[in-house]
């Protein structure tokens, strides 16, 4: 298989794009893995932003699909819905305004399973590569490893603080639903310290949201 694709690739992917008065057609979503397993890329169409996102450990046999992270419904084709947690995610936002930007960034509010990168070419204005190129499988803390099998096979995903742990605090729900109250936890500085152009809870910095003009590729690249 093509170890680059605008559709599918080697980790599964699901994407979620939008284009908005689009000035600049020839825009390409280029994606590249340099991980030594298989992606599975889904591109889905939404009225909100365009999110990839990576599944991994993906098996299919006797007409069933599923995916060790990532896992959207063990279907091959998410229609529409999200990828389970823990996932790296990627976020865009695509042909805006007059000065046609392309907005992108990358998360770890859900947690992590693949090193990945956004890497914009050809733009004007602060373009920036933005992403987490370290593999945290081999470093996240005890209480946020996911192991498959349960509880003692191998770490395939870092899970978020709210993941691991469920409280508003750390979820950035209800009273701590807002800038002033949600706060950066022991767990998001892991994954920050790690990877510091990446959003680590909920209400992050929201300048880590990059905004390019005129780009002519927005390139992801898993395992950088």
């Amino acid at each position: 298989m093509a170890s680059s694709s605008t559709l599918f690739f080697t980790t599964t992917l699901l994407i979620l794009c939008t284009l908005t008065n689009a000035t600049n057609p020839g825009l390409s979503l280029t994606l590249v893995n340099n991980c030594p397993f298989t992606v599975w890329p889904a591109i889905q169409p939404n009225s909100g932003q365009c999110c990839p996102r990576a599944r991994t450990g993906c098996t299919y046999a006797n007409n069933h699909f599923s995916c060790a992270t990532g896992d959207c419904g063990n279907s091959l084709e998410c229609n529409g819905k999200g990828g389970a947690t823990p996932a790296t995610l990627a976020h865009f936002s695509l042909h805006q305004g007059q000065n046609d930007f392309s907005s992108y960034g990358v998360s770890l509010v859900d947690g992590f399973n693949v090193p990945m990168t956004v890497t914009p070419h050809e733009g004007k204005g602060q373009c920036p590569v933005v992403g987490c190129r370290d593999d945290l499988l081999a470093t996240c803390p005890e209480r946020l490893k996911l192991r498959s099998p349960h509880g003692h096979g191998p770490v395939i995903a870092c899970k978020s603080g709210c993941q691991a742990f469920g409280t508003d605090e750390l979820c950035c729900k209800n009273n701590y639903n807002s800038p002033q109250n949600c706060r950066a936890s022991s767990y998001s500085k892991f994954f920050k310290n790690s990877c510091p152009s990446t959003f680590t809870y909920a209400h992050d910095n929201p300048t880590l949201m990059h905004e390019c003009s005129k780009a002519r590729e927005l390139k992801v690249i898993f395992c950088h």
